[in-house]
């Protein structure tokens, strides 16, 4: 586990006079600390000196992958022979905590693999940035701030909870963390010490990060043995107009029959969402469920959902 004893935790930290040690909202969000968490100024004071801004950090989440790429490259980045073996390597290194975490939770093993694969080629890629520099980045200088400013505070809560040191932990450059990528409310809500050591380390035990991924997934409502999706066609083109509107699940089985898709046979009724997807030189529809939808409420991409099922389907 990444961590230091408390004595070195914060005597560490001293006022170097970095990026934000002056900045007009430092202040504001250390009130807020105080104030809310009766958190102490001093310590984030010390801390908040320290970072550092990160330019390369607003660039890179002014185009994520998931707003600038059509299926068929996002696909290609995902859903290679490399990773795929890369999974069924990980799968085989990690079966008994897979089996274990799959048996407590009700989620598919390769579901989980595939998450971590697709988050962090199974703990190969956890982010170079530290999560300090990545989230004060981007809660006092970013424009869309306001969940990066909730997730520095989280941030802060989680060391303070689990005696971190909170200038070394590494992540990506939008704060996410450890094998699965969780941001730091994530962490504090879903992370769980499966191994019961005392500590729930998402950075470097695969036992806690594995069933971390399972714990998240089973509290958005994963329900084991049904469906996520289906590749399906239209039996009326007007059907299009509905699709991509929303991650929701708009409406039934009957209505999107009525609608114009031609449902698979044997699913029971029950809600879905309509999809669109575009390949090199065509157009693929499917009909996405509960299960589907889950995923997505771990990246808020139609695109990453659909790559972490795919790759979910290969690694069987």
């Amino acid at each position: 586990m990444i961590s230091s004893s408390l004595a070195v935790l914060w005597g560490s930290l001293f006022f170097s006079g970095g990026d934000y040690a002056e900045h007009p909202k430092l202040e504001p969000f250390i009130q807020e600390m105080v104030q809310e968490h009766q958190y102490d100024a001093e310590k984030l004071r010390a801390a908040l000196s320290q970072a550092e801004r990160k330019d390369s950090i607003l660039e890179a989440i002014a185009r994520p992958a998931e707003k600038t790429k059509a299926w068929h490259e996002y696909r290609d980045i995902f859903l290679t022979s490399k990773r795929i073996n890369a999974g069924k390597a990980f799968m085989e290194k990690h079966k008994d905590t897979l089996a274990a975490v799959e048996a407590k939770y009700g989620v598919p093993k390769e579901v989980i693999a595939s998450i971590i694969g697709v988050e962090t080629f199974y703990g190969g890629n956890k982010g170079s940035y530290r999560v300090l520099d990545a989230l004060s980045t981007l809660a006092f200088d970013y424009p869309k701030r306001p969940l990066f400013w909730r997730e520095l505070k989280s941030y802060f809560l989680l060391v303070r909870k689990d005696g971190l040191d909170p200038t070394t932990l590494k992540g990506s450059y939008a704060g996410a963390m450890g094998y699965g990528q969780f941001i730091p409310s994530s962490y504090l809500s879903y992370a769980v010490d499966f191994d019961g050591d005392g500590k729930k380390d998402i950075w470097d035990n695969p036992k806690d990060a594995i069933a971390s991924v399972a714990h998240y997934l089973k509290r958005f409502g994963w329900k084991a043995g049904e469906p996520v999706i289906e590749r399906v066609t239209l039996h009326n083109a007007e059907a299009d107009q509905f699709a991509n509107k929303t991650l929701k699940l708009t409406a039934t089985l009957s209505e999107w029959q009525k609608r114009g898709v031609n449902i698979p046979k044997g699913l029971p009724e029950q809600n879905a969402a309509l999809f669109r997807y575009k390949l090199e030189d065509s157009t693929e529809y499917r009909l996405a469920f509960k299960n589907f939808y889950v995923i997505t409420r771990y990246n808020h991409s139609r695109l990453y959902a659909l790559a972490v099922y795919s790759l979910s389907e290969a690694l069987k």
